[in-house]
């Protein structure tokens, strides 16, 4: 059971949690929980402003985040249990203390200190969370998730050692679920030589996935604020109603491309071993929510969902010297490596190629690379749209639907052919959300009730 920051971002929401628990105590769960509310954002803005040389500034904020973290906390813990609670934020928060110190001292926010500070969230929460459990009269034992994830050494972005992982995890967690509710930190692992490293934003639906699969579970269950996954993104568009199932593949698409819901990652451990994943809510613990498994999933409904990623970036690579000439591609996509860049959609011509980008972080160095090869043109606040189904290809006039339904909207360009289950354009982060508007009520007038709700 992995629990999200807006499941315990208050003293209401950690009862909610213990209270859903409470109820399952009987299937032996395992917890995983993330940073409470928007800790993990606050713990940076604390470390870049020392970082910036503003160290009081820095230590205000820190002030204000231990607080939190008290007032919180302290409604729903046992008055006995006060001290430990104490001891945790003073311990905690004195590490971090620390942390802005070196990072001040040298005014630099290195990768390492990154996961360092990071890490604190969860570490906090989690410890906090087991205390909520004893008030509620739930049984639990603290487990730090550093000691059984582990990972490789890159910091920010580590890739977990499954085998390694999974031999922890299954020496580990037995014996203490046999008894107690354990609980863990998401997000968090370590390297080989003992550093604390993270899986990436977004990585404890990732940790869970790993946990689930490392001590074989019944089931992964992923605890948000949505009913599940949608046929849309409710803060895009208005009106999206809950997919009840769905395949893994349709989901690990929809991940990938937007949907805020679920980890791309997450799907991948479970498919590995089988294991079904469920999307819920923790503020409406009633509703079904949806039910993620390896078989396709029979529907009337070609698509079962538009995802949509704004923020994105289309590089152009165009050169006529290169026409019918070998290693075009392959010496575009060795720049990409070397600044480790991950591409979303691939199209070609005979002299150019357009690519899409979500992280431009080395941009400035790409584009100079680039140019020693081909003329480059970078259009910045673009987006990809992806609608999603298992039978999107075996199905005639799907792409006719969709760009009809555009009208008039500028689409960039189109992807469909690499994966089996989605059609991808790119069009202008301003026409977003008109297109995903135009797709849904095109695709979604006349629902199939076994699939969606």
């Amino acid at each position: 059971m992995k629990f999200g920051g807006t499941s315990v971002e208050s003293a209401s929401a950690l009862e909610r949690v213990a209270s859903i628990v409470k109820a399952r105590l009987d299937r032996q769960p395992v917890v995983v929980v993330s940073a409470m509310g928007k800790t993990t954002n606050r713990l940076l803005e604390i470390a870049t402003a020392a970082a910036e040389g503003k160290q009081n500034e820095a230590l205000k904020l820190l002030s204000d985040l231990k607080e939190y973290h008290r007032r919180e906390a302290t409604p729903v813990i046992k008055s006995d249990d006060a001290a430990e609670l104490e001891q945790i934020l003073t311990d905690h928060f004195g590490e971090l203390q620390d942390y802005v110190a070196q990072i001040a001292e040298v005014e630099e926010f290195s990768p390492r200190l990154v996961d360092s500070v990071s890490s604190l969230g969860e570490r906090i929460s989690s410890r906090i969370l087991t205390l909520v459990f004893r008030h509620f009269g739930i049984d639990a034992v603290h487990l730090d998730a550093r000691h059984v994830i582990v990972t490789d050494s890159r910091h920010t972005q580590a890739s977990p050692l499954l085998k390694k992982t999974y031999a922890r995890l299954a020496q580990t967690i037995p014996p203490l679920v046999a008894k107690h509710v354990v609980v863990m930190g998401g997000f968090i692992g370590s390297a080989e030589d003992g550093a604390t490293t993270t899986l990436g934003r977004g990585g404890s639906d990732f940790t869970a996935s790993i946990v689930g699969a490392g001590i074989h579970a019944e089931e992964i269950q992923i605890w948000t604020d949505v009913d599940g996954m949608l046929t849309c993104d409710p803060r895009i568009v208005a009106g999206g109603r809950r997919v009840k199932t769905i395949s893994f593949a349709e989901a690990a698409e929809l991940a990938y491309f937007g949907a805020k819901v679920l980890h791309p990652a997450t799907v991948h451990p479970a498919i590995e071993k089988n294991i079904p994943v469920l999307i819920l809510n923790s503020r409406r613990p009633e509703v079904e929510g949806t039910r993620i498994v390896s078989t396709s999933v029979p529907c009337r409904n070609v698509i079962k969902s538009i995802a949509a990623k704004p923020n994105i970036t289309v590089v152009k690579v165009q050169s006529l010297r290169m026409l019918m000439a070998h290693g075009f591609l392959r010496r575009i996509f060795e720049v990409f490596d070397r600044y480790p860049t991950p591409v979303d959609i691939v199209t070609t011509s005979e002299v150019s190629v357009s690519l899409t980008i979500d992280n431009p972080r080395y941009l400035t160095e790409i584009c100079e690379e680039l140019r020693a090869i081909a003329e480059v043109s970078v259009e910045k606040q673009m987006a990809i749209v992806c609608v999603v189904g298992d039978s999107i290809q075996d199905t005639p006039g799907i792409a006719g639907r969709v760009f009809r339904a555009l009208g008039d909207i500028n689409v960039r360009m189109i992807s469909q052919g690499a994966s089996q289950l989605n059609l991808s354009f790119v069009v202008a982060e301003n026409d977003m959300k008109p297109a995903m508007q135009a797709l849904h009520e095109e695709f979604f007038r006349d629902l199939d009730p076994e699939v969606f709700d």
